[in-house]
């Protein structure tokens, strides 16, 4: 039995014991389970099923588990669960997770666990709540380890030993001058590895570099992913130090903006999830498919200046969709690829030029190779070598079409400062498919007719 079967038994039995009002047999079969799993449990189910499930089991709610949960349905369980529960859970988490969660909360829902965290963490949490969304200092956790210049290693180490707090999840002890300007950092393993009596400033890494608080999120990322960082310190305006990046939060940024880009990509809504509503569903996803619809319709006007050419030649009704669809999956593609390059800043203006000749070499490349392949088959099937000629040649045309396509659309909403992932996929397909049927319906005017 593999893992997939495993977990549809597991939550089967748990909906089981949810129906007959058994929280012994609820707690046994969630107990065992990594928060991330239980987060799966509750996302899984359906939202009266999730309602009574936290009426058996909320106590045992925790704030691991509450950050794990997808922000489609973390409100609907925030609301669902005792305060004193919810106010224990958040006491748990350090202040970037409580950011996180709160950031996708109504007012009310923000005040109530606002009101539910010590004064020191209240501060901290509404300090970093003060910074634009999607910045740092949202990003950030305000649990830092830091040492003064002069310290040993024996002396970090005994502080380390000795304080009564420290942060769940650290990496480095961040050095700071007087006035709390970071100045450097050390890793754990160097720390311990390193004799007693040596200057901390003697085992410096060479990777040290902080973030303004004011940095975007997406920038964060990006610099994490590019110079290998496992953390690093957040400064104000001033340069002092108000907070530290780990790594754990850089990659859910990425995994966050890669999702989104998929979601845009397909024209469902960058928050779409399997938890959401039938209505929710179809209002997120109506807007493109009107959009669909009007781009569809110029492909339809232009199959109609072609009437008498399909009327001569019945036929090529029925091989119109082979170059248009062919040409969709090539622009889909390169698409696919511009997308995520320039997400990830592989494809800059230094690079761009190189990388429209690949896709057009490429394309060109592509549509000789089905060309001959098209072309053969329609002259073996229809016994017509001009006929085999226009399809090889509208195929030519439109996987150079769809390759350049691919790429020079995203290329240009980034240039004029668009989502690329937002409307690309229906440029490229209107595109490819107006194209393609000129091209193939044009074709068979000239030189069949």
């Amino acid at each position: 039995m593999d893992e997939d079967e495993v977990h549809a038994d597991r939550v089967a039995a748990i909906l089981d014991a949810v129906e007959v009002g058994d929280a012994a047999r609820v707690a046994v079969l969630l107990e065992p389970l990594h928060a991330a799993d239980i987060a799966d449990v509750l996302e899984q189910i359906g939202g009266a099923e999730r309602r009574a499930l936290l009426a058996l089991w909320s106590g045992e709610i925790d704030g691991e588990i509450l950050s794990e949960i997808d922000e489609s349905i973390r409100e609907e369980v925030i609301e669902a669960l005792p305060r004193e529960v919810v106010a224990e859970a958040m006491r748990e988490l350090d202040s970037d997770d409580v950011v996180d969660i709160l950031e996708d909360l109504d007012a009310p829902q923000q005040d109530l666990i606002l009101g539910a965290l010590e004064v020191a963490d209240r501060v901290a949490v509404e300090q970093a709540l003060a910074f634009p969304e999607g910045s740092a200092g949202r990003l950030m956790q305000r649990e830092v380890v830091v040492a003064p210049e002069h310290w040993t290693v024996g002396e970090a180490i005994d502080y380390l030993r000795e304080v009564e707090h420290l942060p769940d999840q650290f990496y480095h002890v961040i050095l700071a001058d007087p006035r709390m300007k970071p100045t450097g950092y050390v890793t754990l393993g160097r720390l311990l590895s390193s004799r007693r009596d040596m200057r901390l400033k003697e085992i410096l890494e060479d990777s040290f570099r902080t973030v303004p608080a004011t940095e975007t999120e997406a920038d964060v990322a990006y610099m994490f992913n590019q110079y290998h960082l496992i953390s690093t310190p957040v400064v104000d305006g001033n340069g002092r130090l108000v907070g530290v990046i780990t790594i754990d939060d850089a990659m859910n940024v990425l995994d966050e903006e890669h999702e989104q880009d998929m979601l845009r990509l397909a024209g469902v809504g960058d928050e779409s999830s399997l938890s959401d509503g039938a209505f929710a569903t179809a209002r997120q996803r109506l807007p493109w498919l009107v959009v669909n619809l009007f781009t569809a319709s110029i492909s339809a006007f232009v199959i109609s200046r072609f009437e008498s050419t399909i009327a001569t030649l019945v036929v090529l009704a029925s091989l119109m969709p082979i170059v248009a669809s062919t040409g969709g999956i090539a622009g889909t593609q390169s698409l696919a690829v511009a997308v995520r390059a320039l997400a990830t800043r592989s494809l800059t203006s230094a690079n761009a030029k190189r990388v429209v000749l690949r896709e057009l070499v490429g394309g060109l490349l592509n549509g000789i190779g089905l060309a001959i392949i098209l072309g053969l088959a329609a002259f073996l099937v229809f016994g017509d070598w001009k006929l085999g000629l226009v399809l090889g040649m509208a195929m030519i045309t439109n996987q150079v079409v769809a390759a350049l396509g691919g790429v020079l659309v995203p290329l240009g909403l980034h240039r004029l400062k668009l989502d690329p992932a937002l409307a690309s996929g229906t440029f490229v397909t209107t595109l490819t498919d107006v194209l393609g049927y000129l091209a193939f319906l044009g074709l068979a005017s000239m030189v069949l007719l």
